[in-house]
């Protein structure tokens, strides 16, 4: 599906310019996407539909022109336009045009008071004449982001195509002990933050007085604003009238990655506003994927949020009371603001990424293009799938155990590492999707220790192996459990980092990859390309590799000692050959983006116990990390991972992965 998209983007100091540029690449992977960022020509038969992102300033004035043209979709990010359109007619001479669209929207009581404006007695209404009915005749769908912006549309008589699609937001990467080193204050001083444009209905004057109070029983607490001074608040004359230029500071704006490393820093994030003409803040999903602990206005969109990811103030004559309660409630109690933090950090990896609200998009646009009816979104949950006609939930564990040791055989040292390694192998099969008598599955680096599984208690119709050796030659492998089955395998061998898989595309249905990619020296992404053109679309990557960030390795580096999990040389055996070592051991983030540049999408991260045996000895790191408020979450020995694919390989040299990568 062709589409043309007019927005403004990045340099434009704008809110929606930033939240085009993360969902624009997002959609383009669903449709054939064209970017308009700027008036230019546009050919409407060149494509199936066009979308508009809408805001209330002139940046949107060729975005909003164009809509009412060659109507489309648009996307109202806020419920008055009267700014816009006061651009593209006041502000170009066009005096009259703006009386018509007074009229037009409000009657002969606007008419009567624009031409007052034009009289230069009063300044437009901008507040109580929202301007918007004539881009809502025009569209022919309406995204919006928040229920409360549907219910405004309705009201107004807006009748075709809506969707409510949640405003998009990355779990960010930020340096937040770094940011607050800077700022010059240490882990145990509360600091709180409001960001982005300081504007009056910001709440700016009743955040401070809030603060004024605070102060008095934490003097140690600091206010930060990070964003562009409003000419008509005069935030630095009211800090100094409260006496408070010792605990807040005005920073002004600051590009992108430094406003989000701002707000890492901060402990608890203030997003008040009021009035509201149904806006969705970019700032606020930011602060909620950091996991900061956050204040808003109980009004509009924000009244929605879930009451378990942030606090809400009412407006009125005790709005100063109860956010003063509420800051000294989470100032006093920093174990209040963690569970707050990790809450609004799971809902928006849950509800808000970005492939999410992308997918949503395209399948809006798809059916206002084809004239049908899109239906609310159905939550696709993700539930580990049970190994074909598996028992009881209570006894699925011992029976993969008892097949795995049941194959273990004879030789000490081969039946010794799989006691060892149990908790890992019987893990992996557990999150391994089951397969029936037409599926085929590869188990890449086997050693035939989970291998019967595969086929006896998931079912696959086919089961092959791979291993490093000269490309093309095929071993076969044999192994006889104590009941005496026999399980036989085909083990095609090749060098995963170099060869192309001996397999046609879409070939199979599930590949493993357990305990082998951290063993690749030099180009895992050649691996990752071909596991998925050898996978059918839909099909599933099953990863398992020890996980750098684990409590052990955090524990090893603060103690002075190599955080890898097997970072030591190998002695020769007696025929000089020395087995493969760890090249690379990997951290969670590194896997996802493994995943998503090769063309998978995740379907489950955690991490777990390596061996058998837990160890206790690095518990006292939980205790670190908690203090700097950092992430105790994927802290385990092994990283364990399902992606499903998706498409085809994104980036080829991940630029996280590769020096000089990118493309």
């Amino acid at each position: 599906m062709r589409v043309a998209c007019f927005s403004p983007l990045p340099p434009r100091k704008s809110g929606i310019a930033d939240y085009a540029a993360a969902l624009l690449p997002r959609l383009a992977e669903r449709v054939d996407l064209e970017v308009f960022d700027q008036a230019r020509p546009y050919r409407p038969e060149d494509f199936d539909l066009a979308l508009y992102q809408i805001g209330n300033n002139p940046d949107h004035v060729f975005a909003y022109e164009a809509a009412l043209e060659h109507p489309g979709v648009a996307v109202l990010h806020e419920f008055n336009l009267h700014h816009l359109v006061a651009a593209a007619t006041i502000k170009r001479g066009d005096w009259d045009a703006y009386l018509r669209e007074a009229e037009y929207n409000g009657g002969a009581a606007a008419l009567e008071y624009a031409q007052r404006v034009r009289a230069l007695e009063v300044g437009p209404d901008y507040d109580h004449l929202p301007m918007t009915r004539r881009l809502l005749e025009r569209s022919r769908g309406l995204i919006v982001h928040s229920e409360f912006m549907a219910a405004q549309a309705r009201n107004s008589g807006y009748d075709r195509p809506l969707a409510v699609i949640p405003h998009g937001a990355e779990i960010a990467e930020a340096n937040r002990h770094a940011c607050r080193h800077q700022l010059g204050v240490d882990e145990n001083t509360p600091l709180i933050g409001v960001f982005g444009f300081l504007k009056p209905y910001k709440r700016i004057g009743e955040a401070l007085r809030a603060l004024d109070r605070l102060v008095q029983l934490h003097p140690q607490a600091r206010l930060i604003l990070v964003g562009e001074e409003h000419p008509h608040l005069p935030v630095r004359r009211l800090i100094a009238s409260l006496g408070l230029e010792a605990h807040a500071k005005v920073l002004g704006y600051v590009p992108l990655e430094q406003f989000v490393d701002y707000i890492a820093a901060a402990d608890i994030c203030l997003n008040l506003r009021y009035p509201t003409v149904g806006e969705t803040s970019g700032t606020l999903l930011r602060a909620l994927g950091l996991g900061r602990a956050v204040i808003v206005s109980e009004v509009g969109a924000f009244a929605e949020l879930p009451d378990d990811i942030c606090l809400k103030v009412p407006t009125g004559e005790s709005e100063v009371d109860l956010l003063f309660e509420y800051l000294n409630l989470l100032v006093s109690r920093p174990e209040v603001r963690r569970a707050f933090g990790e809450r609004a950090r799971r809902y928006v990896a849950e509800h808000c990424s970005w492939e999410r609200v992308a997918s949503q998009y395209a399948g809006f646009l798809e059916a206002v293009a084809e004239g049908r009816e899109w239906p609310p979104e159905t939550v696709a949950v993700i539930v580990p799938p049970e190994p074909a006609s598996a028992p009881a939930a209570e006894t699925v564990a011992p029976s993969w155990e008892q097949h795995i040791l049941s194959y273990a055989g004879n030789d000490p040292e081969r039946a010794g590492y799989i006691r060892t390694h149990l908790t890992r192998l019987v893990r992996t099969l557990e999150m391994t999707p089951p397969g029936g008598p037409g599926d085929r599955i590869l188990e890449m680096g086997a050693y035939m220790q989970i291998t019967p599984a595969l086929q006896h208690l998931l079912g696959y119709g086919e089961v092959r192996g791979s291993y490093l050796g000269p490309v093309g030659q095929v071993d076969h492998r044999e192994v006889v459990s104590q009941s005496g089955e026999r399980f036989c395998c085909e083990i095609d061998l090749f060098d995963a980092e170099k060869d192309r898989f001996p397999y046609p595309d879409g070939h199979f249905s599930t590949v493993l990859c357990c305990e082998l990619l951290e063993h690749l020296a030099n180009d895992p992404m050649h691996m990752m390309a071909e596991i998925n053109r050898i996978l059918q679309p839909g099909g599933h990557l099953v990863l398992t590799t020890p996980n750098i960030c684990s409590l052990r390795s955090v524990s090893a580096v603060l103690l002075g000692y190599h955080p890898g999990f097997f970072h030591q040389y190998i002695l020769p055996d007696a025929a000089g050959d020395v087995a493969p070592r760890h090249h690379r051991e990997y951290a969670p983030r590194d896997v996802l983006l493994l995943f998503e540049q090769a063309g998978f999408e995740m379907a489950r991260l955690e991490t777990g116990p390596y061996l058998s045996e837990p160890n206790a000895a690095w518990a006292w790191v939980v205790n670190v990390l908690e203090r700097y408020e950092l992430s105790k979450d994927l802290r385990g020995e092994a990283l364990y991972a399902v992606g499903r694919k998706q498409g085809s390989v994104k980036s080829r040299y991940p630029a996280g992965l590769y020096a000089g990568g990118g493309g």
